[in-house]
């Protein structure tokens, strides 16, 4: 890699925004920004093995715990986006109601399988259903989606009926229709924010690069995407 090029990681949430903000960057500066792109689980444990990053995006609530253990300058730690959850189905099949909680329950429950993903859309939907008592769902029945890989995949294969995660990671994805954004109590937005890690050498390129993300000449381009500036 090129000892000029800024680096990042970022969970899968985030990355088709990063991609197109920071092609801009890289047109407006000369200046060359590569984040990889994985689950976030896989993407906070490579960050306290001490991999050096410059930036680090995820979830808020993780670059919280990232900076309070020593992996994240303190102070840098930036909201970015806010990113609602979605359902999706494989594409050309019936859409369920998601008018209200009710509606969504009652989708899930008749649903022959549910994707979910191991990110906050995840953790939050299995509190849901265990508050309904569906979580103990026979065998199969609910499908997790490998760290690193879409729910929109298994829905577009046929491995889940129903796939529930961030809009964002949904959008564009080929073989699926998306439902639409879920009601509460189904729904729960995610903050993303931006983090400076510990072991980086350009704290100042890198805040210039935080600075371009939430200019607000990229407000539509987050909207674009199905997220909300933070």
């Amino acid at each position: 890699m090129n000892p000029n090029t800024i680096t990042g990681i970022s969970s899968m949430a985030t990355r088709q925004l990063l991609a197109e903000l920071l092609a801009r960057y890289r047109e407006e500066t000369g200046r060359a920004v590569t984040v990889d792109a994985v689950g976030g689980v896989d993407a906070a444990r490579r960050v306290r093995a001490g991999e050096v990053f410059d930036l680090v995006v995820l979830a808020d609530d993780v670059i919280e715990k990232l900076a309070a253990e020593g992996h994240v300058v303190g102070g840098s730690r930036v909201a970015f986006v806010r990113s609602p959850m979605a359902m999706a189905v494989r594409q050309g099949m019936p859409r369920p109601d998601i008018g209200s909680g009710d509606a969504v329950r009652a989708a899930l429950t008749s649903a022959r399988s549910i994707g979910y993903s191991t990110g906050p859309s995840g953790v939050h939907l299995l509190a849901v259903l265990n508050s309904w008592g569906l979580d103990s769902a026979e065998p199969g029945r609910l499908v997790q989606a490998k760290p690193g890989i879409p729910v929109a995949n298994l829905v577009a294969r046929g491995e889940a009926a129903i796939g529930i995660q961030q809009l964002s990671e949904f959008l564009g994805e080929p073989g699926i229709d998306i439902v639409g954004i879920l009601p509460p109590p189904v729904q729960t937005v995610t903050t993303f924010s931006i983090g400076i890690g510990t072991r980086s050498n350009r704290v100042e390129e890198a805040q210039a690069v935080i600075d371009h993300l939430n200019a607000s000449e990229a407000v539509e381009i987050k909207r674009r995407f199905g997220m909300e500036p933070a």
